[in-house]
């Protein structure tokens, strides 16, 4: 008889993490000011705003997005504004509560990010300019980060000053 696909792990509460499919959600590019900004010589400042958030789609599945917003400008002229949505859905049965928030804050974007990294840089060297490379991401000090805001947050509505 052949073992399950499981991996011989027949019981039905040990805990499932499986990636479905991840896909780009949403994506848009604006040039603004093109094309004479393209003659400006000084280099751009680039900004961007990243945000990690999840819903759940069926019981067990879940969508994950993380969504970066990039923002190059020279001088007080925006050169490009990128915006993208990169989704990853994912079967998530049985993990703990204690862990669920860690997993969809940290394990799953980390998974999605490299594709969100990459379709940004295509968006912008399509452009005509030079791909914009966004950087590595830590998404444990960002989930720690938001922790640390959210439980100062219930301090300071209890009255308790942040030490």
């Amino acid at each position: 008889m052949a073992e399950p696909a499981t991996g011989g792990n027949t019981d039905p509460a040990a805990p499932v993490f499986q990636l479905q499919r991840v896909y780009l959600k949403d994506a848009s590019l604006e040039l603004p000011h093109a094309p004479t900004i393209f003659l400006e010589q000084e280099p751009p400042q680039v900004e961007v705003q990243l945000e990690v958030t999840h819903e759940k789609v069926l019981e067990g599945i879940y969508e994950v997005v993380v969504r970066a917003t990039t923002t190059a400008k020279v001088k007080d002229k925006v050169l490009f504004l990128v915006e993208a949505k990169q989704a990853g859905i994912f079967e998530l049965r049985g993990i703990p509560a204690a862990q669920f928030d860690a997993v969809v804050g940290i394990v799953c974007p980390n998974i999605v990010y490299p594709y969100l990294r990459a379709n940004v840089a295509d968006l912008v060297n399509r452009t005509g300019l030079p791909p914009i490379h966004l950087a590595e991401i830590n998404f444990e000090a960002l989930y720690q980060q938001r922790l640390a805001q959210q439980s100062q947050g219930l301090s300071m509505a209890s009255g308790q000053m942040p030490q």
